[in-house]
């Protein structure tokens, strides 16, 4: 059973209140997954959001049958699988794939959405922190973009003069 000093350890719970961790935890599921189990795929509904215990897990890219790019990874004690508080039809935009051994947390998309139009200062404080976490990922990618643009043969030489 999932403990609130659990949740308390998620980056993205810790800002939650007690009473408000004790309404989420008859929700939350423990689920373990070994190395290069794929947790979902880019496409699958957006079923459940997942909060990592223990282990690793890759955020990746489709781009070709063969090709996939790791567009982040996860951490102990960060969450994914944001598509499942959007709606009931928002499929994940990415694959997520344990590189490791992996705990994770899981709570379905209707159990998370109702509590959180139950209680909106839990939705709230959750949202708050996600727009944080999509910031500071969007940040990321821009800059990465951004170094490749600024690299590539034709524009290199705008930038030099």
């Amino acid at each position: 059973m999932v403990t609130r000093r659990e949740l308390k350890e998620i980056v993205i719970l810790g800002y939650l209140t007690e009473a408000m961790l004790d309404k989420m935890l008859p929700y939350i599921r423990s689920e373990r997954f070994e190395e290069g189990d794929v947790i979902f795929k880019e496409g699958d509904p957006g079923e459940s959001f997942y909060m990592l215990k223990k282990g690793k897990v890759l955020l990746e890219q489709r781009i070709s049958d063969k090709i996939r790019i790791s567009v982040a990874s996860v951490k102990p004690g960060y969450a994914f699988g944001w598509s499942a508080l959007l709606s009931e039809t928002a499929p994940y935009t990415l694959d997520a794939i344990c590189s490791e051994a992996s705990e994770v947390f899981s709570i379905h998309r209707n159990d998370i959405r109702r509590l959180l139009d139950e209680d909106h200062s839990m939705g709230y404080f959750l949202m708050q922190r996600i727009v944080v976490v999509v910031k500071k990922r969007l940040d990321r990618r821009t800059e990465q973009f951004l170094k490749v643009i600024s690299a590539h043969p034709d524009i290199k030489p705008l930038m030099d003069a």
